[in-house]
C-alpha cells in the first residue's frame, strides 16, 4: 500500500456543546480529557472521527464538546485497507492518527467559536501527543450495513 492515502474532508458535526456554569469555580484547579471514537459508513466509503474535549474541576466537568469529522476515502485506499475475505477494514495507525490531529484541530476552531465572548474562551485546548491516544490502526467488520 502506498504511504499517500487519498480523501476528503466532506462533513463536520457539533455532536453536542455544553458549558455548565455552575460547576465552574474561579480560582480552583481545571483538568483537561480528551476521548476519541470512530465509524464508518461502508456503503460511502467514509470515516467518522469523533472528538470530546473536556474540561473539569473536581470531577465535574463545565465545559463539554464533541464534534465529528467525516472523512470520504477514495476507492483504491478503501479497498486497500480490506482483508482478504473483505470481512474487516482496519484503518492504519499512521492515518488515523492523522484524522485525529484534523479533527482536534477542527475542535479547537469550534471551542473558540462556540465560547467567543464568553469567560469560557480562556479555556484552549492543549497540544495532544496522538501517538499517546492511539497505538495500532483502527478495524471494523464489514458487511453489517
Amino acid at each position: 500500500m502506498s504511504d499517500k492515502i487519498g480523501f476528503s474532508l466532506k462533513k463536520i458535526t457539533t455532536e453536542q456543546f455544553a458549558i455548565i456554569e455552575s460547576a465552574f469555580k474561579e480560582g480552583e484547579d481545571v483538568q483537561f480529557s480528551v476521548n476519541a471514537k470512530y465509524g464508518i459508513n461502508e456503503k460511502d466509503k467514509m470515516v467518522a472521527v469523533f472528538v470530546s474535549p473536556a474540561f473539569y474541576q473536581d470531577k465535574k466537568a463545565f465545559l463539554v464538546l464533541e464534534i465529528a469529522c467525516h472523512f470520504k476515502i477514495v476507492d483504491d485506499a478503501w479497498e486497500s485497507f480490506k482483508n482478504k475475505d473483505k470481512t474487516k477494514l482496519t484503518i492504519p495507525v499512521g492515518f488515523i492518527r492523522h484524522l485525529i490531529m484534523l479533527t482536534i484541530g477542527t475542535a479547537r476552531g469550534v471551542l473558540h467559536s462556540r465560547t467567543e465572548n464568553t469567560p469560557f474562551n480562556d479555556f484552549l485546548m492543549p497540544t495532544i501527543n496522538v501517538t499517546e491516544i492511539v497505538k495500532s490502526g483502527v478495524a471494523f467488520k464489514l458487511g453489517l450495513d
